[in-house]
């Protein structure tokens, strides 16, 4: 097998005296998607966290594509083409899908001014890839339902070459048809070689989305298993209990 996309070895961050990761390490390749599923409080945020550049890890190693990388701001994870989707999505409510797009980062003229229309023919290129179906780039992201928010915030990690993605509940407050967009958006970008990392409550749909769930309690990694070779209630005993039903076998 080709080294992991991510290694995260041993790596432990305390918060005042409280040790929230406790030397956990996971890995994750290119074109997989892994679930970090526990209790509010479980450790798995914290450990995404210090990948994304939120936190500063107190010990522990990083590698991306077998190289020992430093991460210490979310610049720093970009620089690893690392991109967050946060729940909020933190789109701009009264700008269309292209603004949103490129908020920050505004492709220009020659002349210095903001170019809309390559703005515009960019976000159609990228929604033509990753959800043929979105039709409304004129309208402000305010009118757009859950599912296409997702696909601006998605298109907008993509576009700017993410290689690792971490999506944050991103079906969380969805109904059926929307959490459907969804996963059919994350199998695209499954195909199209990404390594995703998803923090979801929702072990039935970790099930249906993950090739792989790791379990995290108490700041711990319980376990990391396919999908296929646990149960639901394997994955619950590990979530309540603590205790990995492979390792009493």
């Amino acid at each position: 097998m080709t080294s992991p996309l991510v290694e995260m070895k041993n790596v432990s961050i305390a918060f005042g005296g409280v040790q929230a990761v406790d030397s956990c390490s996971i890995q994750l390749h290119a074109g997989e998607v892994v679930g970090l599923l526990g209790h509010n409080g479980a450790g798995k945020s914290t450990l995404i966290k210090m990948l994304s550049g939120a936190y500063k890890m107190d010990s522990g190693e990083i590698w991306i594509n077998g190289n020992q990388v430093t991460i210490q701001s979310p610049r720093d994870a970009r620089d690893q083409n690392i991109e967050t989707i946060y729940q909020t999505l933190a789109l701009a409510d009264n700008l269309d899908a292209a603004s949103n797009l490129f908020l920050g980062r505004e492709l220009t003229t020659a002349l210095g001014f903001v170019d809309d229309d390559r703005m515009e023919a960019e976000t159609r290129k990228i929604m033509a890839r990753l959800n043929p179906n979105f039709k409304k780039l004129k309208e402000p992201v305010s009118a757009l339902s859950g599912g296409q928010r997702q696909s601006v915030a998605i298109a907008r990690a993509v576009y700017f070459n993410a290689k690792i993605l971490i999506m944050d509940e991103p079906t969380a407050a969805l109904g059926v048809h929307e959490t459907a967009m969804v996963a059919e958006l994350i199998q695209e970008l499954k195909k199209q070689g990404l390594g995703i990392f998803l923090i979801s409550h929702d072990t039935r749909e970790m099930m249906e989305l993950c090739d792989r769930v790791a379990v995290m309690k108490n700041g711990q990694m319980v376990g990391a298993e396919r999908v296929e070779d646990v149960t639901e209630d394997d994955i619950l005993s590990m979530i309540i209990l603590g205790k990995n039903p492979k390792d009493a076998a």
